[in-house]
């Protein structure tokens, strides 16, 4: 049976980045199986290939674009490829993102740093701009951007300060975009998606204790071993159950109540 929304997104242009593995692949092809075109956008070919392939499968329509986020000409020649392939993007979840540097702050290493504010804050800014002229010709837009619930609690997870930092500028960043676009029918939201099985996580477990802080790591280890980590699927399905929406400006979160 449709929803709403399948009826929001169908026919429409997608652009998901980080779109290779975990909930930005996920969010792909639940968009793809509601009747969106999407453009699924990372670093890693075989990974994105096998996503596009699965959406194929499913008789969705979709294209793999390999680009780095933090490649300013790289993007520009991903959303002219989206334009030629599929037709102009008025979808954008800002997906990608990275974790590290993790560790007590004088361990961290400045070209580190600087790497997580181009993907994590530079990269979702800028594919906004890019696409805001297709979204405004349309009379309709939806941009999402991944946050993480240490946005709301950043002193609970000492070692993770330029993660924390990137994710709460990023949802100010989009209360503030939202606030610019209100009223022209492009509507910009913060999901937060829960404490997600992905890589990134497995990736903190792989850590050190002694290089990223014992407590942090513990913390990660016993997510997984307690069952407390969400699938990238639910995560995935509550955010999409959520672009039918005209609310901007929100902060939405895995734990809220489904729309």
């Amino acid at each position: 049976m449709s929803t709403a929304s399948d009826a929001a997104v169908r026919g429409r242009v997608a652009l998901v980045t980080g779109a290779g593995r975990g909930i930005g692949r996920q969010i792909a092809i639940g968009l793809a199986a509601r009747g969106a075109a999407v453009a699924l956008l990372a670093r890693s070919e075989d990974e994105l290939a096998d996503a596009v392939a699965e959406i194929h499968a499913a008789d969705g329509t979709a294209t793999a674009i390999v680009t780095d986020v933090q490649d300013f000409q790289g993007l520009l020649g991903a959303i002219e490829r989206v334009r030629a392939e599929l037709g102009p993007p008025v979808v954008l979840i800002n997906n990608a993102a990275v974790v590290a540097p993790l560790g007590p702050t004088h361990t961290l290493d400045p070209t580190a740093i600087a790497i997580a504010a181009s993907v994590n804050i530079v990269a979702p800014i800028t594919l906004s701009a890019m696409l805001l002229p297709d979204m405004t010709a349309a009379g309709w837009g939806r941009i999402v951007n991944i946050s993480s619930g240490i946005a709301a609690t950043p002193a609970a997870m000492p070692g993770m300060t330029v993660y924390a930092a990137a994710k709460a500028a990023l949802e100010a960043h989009t209360l503030n975009l939202a606030a610019e676009l209100d009223g022209t029918g492009i509507t910009v939201n913060v999901y937060r998606p829960g404490a997600v099985d992905t890589a990134m996580q497995r990736w903190i477990r792989e850590q050190p204790p002694e290089r990223i802080g014992s407590a942090l790591h513990d913390r990660f280890a016993a997510m997984h071993t307690d069952g407390k980590l969400v699938s990238p699927e639910r995560s995935a399905a509550s955010l999409l159950r959520r672009l039918a929406s005209s609310e901007t400006g929100q902060i939405w979160s895995f734990e809220d109540p489904a729309p």
